[in-house]
């Protein structure tokens, strides 16, 4: 009797156990089909992308003419050095702006602290509207200038509170202690509190790296220069757009020498993902850690 019922217990578990794999291996399948269609078509033959219809599932070589097409010293390579720099130059800025003043506010007496955590709180509820940040950044003089990619969204009122949350936690007696030896707020910022923030400092540079990597409406706004476009920008204009990408777009080559239109924007598109896909690895594993230990504490 009890082989029969540990039979039918069995029965109803193994069941569910194939049901979840089931699911797992459809979703894991919905995620890298597309993924592997997109490199596929862009190192695909110009043959082989017009016989599947301009969307190649598995090439049927390996064809680099589209990356060597982009890299060829044409709008999308120059657009690609100056999303690196808005990316690694604003991820700097925001990082520098956001960790002193998190660290500010977490300090009890600082100067201002209750109505600039207020402001800071504020801005994360309400967000100012299109117009009135467009005539800021234009009452500054920042139109049709990087900084303009940079600035408006530098600091994060959210990445701010994850920072001070976790600058929070920091035990006082350490900082009392270098305060003791004579070590200045500079001081101990600098050489206490940041390298013990770094997996926090990872999860918000992550945060701000991917923003400004992935932004592309700001540059509509506020860039008329296509010498100054982001990779984004480039990628909603030639990709989604499905705007034709001309020999001169593209270093000057040849036109009959081109590849198809579908490898050129499928090889943009990769070249979009790939530092991301990059980066995060090295800081995945500073991810969870950051993010909960910037939250526990408010």
């Amino acid at each position: 009797m009890s082989t029969i019922q540990k039979g039918i217990e069995d029965g109803p578990a193994m069941s569910s156990r194939v049901l979840k794999t089931v699911v797992l291996v459809v979703c894991c399948a919905v995620v890298v089909i597309p993924f592997l269609g997109v490199i596929s078509t862009s190192i695909a033959s110009q043959q082989h992308v017009t016989n599947s219809g301009g969307f190649v599932l598995w090439p049927d070589a390996l064809h680099l003419d589209a990356y060597k097409a982009i890299f060829n010293g044409g709008v999308v390579q120059r657009a690609l050095l100056v999303s690196v720099v808005i990316a690694v130059g604003g991820t700097l800025i925001s990082l520098a702006g956001s960790t002193m003043l998190a660290y500010s506010l977490s300090r009890p007496g600082s100067f201002g602290q209750r109505p600039i955590l207020m402001i800071v709180l504020f801005s994360i509820l309400f967000s100012p509207g299109l117009i009135p940040n467009y005539l800021v950044v234009k009452q500054f003089g920042l139109l049709d200038s990087l900084f303009a990619l940079i600035l408006p969204t530098a600091i994060s009122g959210f990445n701010v509170i994850v920072l001070r949350s976790f600058f929070m936690g920091i035990p006082d007696s350490v900082l009392d202690s270098a305060r003791i030896d004579g070590a200045g707020d500079f001081r101990i910022f600098w050489s206490i509190v940041l390298p013990l923030s770094r997996a926090v400092l990872a999860v918000v540079g992550l945060f701000y790296a991917v923003g400004y990597w992935n932004a592309f409406f700001n540059a509509m706004l506020y860039i008329s220069d296509t010498a100054k476009w982001p990779l984004q920008l480039v990628l909603r204009t030639y990709v989604i757009n499905n705007t034709e990408l001309s020999s001169g777009d593209l270093g000057g080559a040849a036109a009959d020498q081109l590849p198809p239109q579908e490898s050129i924007q499928m090889a943009i598109l990769v070249v979009s993902l790939v530092p991301i896909l990059i980066v995060y690895p090295f800081l995945q594993r500073h991810f969870a850690k950051g993010m909960l230990t910037g939250a526990v504490k408010g």
